[in-house]
């Protein structure tokens, strides 16, 4: 058996997100930053964003839409 451990290296850690949350975990890869958390992600807050599906829907209309004769 080898004499060295072969185990990595848990630590404390702590998770930054975008919103300014900070999280404390244990983690092997140390702090991190994340994009979105469970403190601004839309399920968890219950807030939700409506996209403009038709604004994008008539753009791509206009630009990849058949031609019609004049």
């Amino acid at each position: 058996m080898k004499a060295t451990a072969n185990h990595p290296n848990y630590r404390p850690a702590t998770i930054t997100c975008a919103c300014g949350a900070a999280i404390e975990t244990f983690s092997t890869r140390g702090d991190f930053s994340v994009d979105i958390c469970s403190s601004c992600h839309p399920f968890f807050t219950g807030k939700q964003k409506l996209v403009d599906t038709a604004g994008r829907i008539d753009r791509f209309n206009r630009k990849y839409g058949r031609k019609t004769a004049k």
